[in-house]
């Protein structure tokens, strides 16, 4: 049969490509396609935040153990039950409740492919007709993306870069509504390398709580503070407000490629369950992939015979990164750093384009130095903050001094005379 002959009527998701167009995968591979393939130099990758490719960041011996002694049993080869095997759910119990007032257990904890897939599960939950969600700004652009594709319309509240990128809360009750149905919350943060104080955390709570709103809180970066305030999770105020936290052990562990993570209900009143949140995210599982068998099996051994060592280790680290970053960021007169990283992996730092020539945004800052210096660094506008940085600080020290002396280069040769 000739081709003319057939009538085809096959259309591809054009939501799709938008939305993975604004990803942060999207935006890091516009920045490596503008790389010069001539330039000798090692890339130095400031634009996303995997430490496991460098020697300094490795995970733990008993993480390997736990794995690998799973595997060999040859006992988990099978499906896994749809929200995870009990012993790993009773397991992310226990070590979530290390860090709240009450206890949770196994049923109130729910496996997933790693934190991604918790987005993708509870967006979906909420996509209920007419519904809206409030998420930061600057933010992880993954749950506008996730939104966006559920028909979940987004509401933007502010993070305040003068308080320590502290949530506005006035915008937070200007914003809500009788459709509102929770509002996001990153502490430790992506992309600001903020953590939120105890009493700021409990102020967020109390406002979810006149709003009638649950809190999603996003705590994937948890306990990865090194600054003035501890890590706090949102949960230590679950009686006061219900919240979904959402986490893994890609961070902590230094394993994102391993996916495995958690939604876990903090809510020892049973608001969600009562209102059918709880229900929706079970039934999601129905149609959803779950992380592999073994990866579970081995989550057991691996909270429990991890030493604090390897956590203290790491954190040393990515105190002297964060310390670096921000005192290289001072030298560079065209960005300036409002807010000196106390957790995660990130710094924003803001651009003044008054100060360069041939910049016209920071797209285009990214793309050049791309090409120029072989320096990745994501644009501001791919976090909600048109003409700001993100810079990863998780990597090698002196790989991360040697990116921001070629930064600092970019933009004298590229400054106003």
């Amino acid at each position: 049969m000739e081709e003319h002959s057939a009538k085809w009527i096959i259309r591809g998701n054009e939501l799709l490509d938008e939305t993975a167009a604004t990803s942060i995968r999207g935006y890091l591979s516009m920045l490596y396609d503008h790389l010069d393939k001539d330039d000798q130099r090692p890339v130095v990758p400031l634009s996303h935040g995997d430490p496991s490719a460098f020697a300094c960041f490795r995970t733990s011996p008993e993480a390997v153990d736990a794995i690998v002694h799973a595997v060999q049993s040859a006992e988990f080869n099978s499906y896994a039950p749809t929200t995870g095997i009990v012993p790993a759910r009773r397991a992310v119990a226990e070590y979530l409740s290390a860090d709240l007032p009450y206890n949770l257990s196994a049923d109130d904890i729910y496996l997933t492919v790693g934190c991604t897939q918790s987005i993708e599960v509870v967006l979906s939950a909420l996509a209920r007709p007419g519904a809206n969600i409030l998420l930061p700004r600057p933010g992880y652009p993954l749950y506008e993306s996730r939104a966006g594709f559920s028909k979940l319309e987004v509401r933007h509240f502010d993070l305040i870069p003068e308080k320590g990128w502290e949530v506005d809360l006035e915008s937070v009750e200007a914003l809500a509504d009788e459709n509102t149905a929770a509002i996001v919350i990153i502490s430790p943060g992506n992309p600001c390398g903020n953590v939120f104080s105890y009493q700021h955390l409990k102020k967020v709570a109390e406002t979810a709580r006149k709003l009638g709103i649950f809190v999603i809180a996003d705590e994937v970066y948890g306990h990865i503070a090194f600054g003035s305030n501890p890590y706090v999770p949102m949960g230590e105020f679950g009686s006061i407000v219900p919240v979904l936290s959402l986490g893994s052990i890609s961070k902590r562990w230094i394993v994102p490629g391993w996916r495995f993570g958690w939604i876990a209900a903090c809510d020892p009143n049973g608001i969600l369950k009562k209102y059918g949140i709880v229900d929706s995210i079970k039934s999601y599982f129905n149609i959803s992939s779950n992380p592999a068998t073994f990866v579970q099996a081995a989550i057991p051994q691996i909270f429990e015979k991890t030493k604090e060592d390897f956590f203290s280790k790491t954190i040393n680290i990515m105190r002297e990164a964060a310390d670096i970053c921000y005192e290289k960021t001072k030298e560079i007169p065209c960005v300036t750093c409002p807010h000196k990283p106390d957790g995660s992996m990130f710094a924003m730092v803001k651009l003044n384009l008054s100060l360069l020539e041939d910049i016209s945004d920071d797209m285009d800052f990214c793309l050049k130095l791309a090409r120029e210096e072989s320096v990745t660094i994501l644009p501001g506008v791919a976090v909600g903050l048109k003409n700001w940085l993100r810079i990863t600080f998780s990597i090698e020290p002196q790989s991360l001094e040697q990116g921001l002396d070629r930064m600092k280069a970019f933009c004298q040769r590229h400054s106003r005379k």
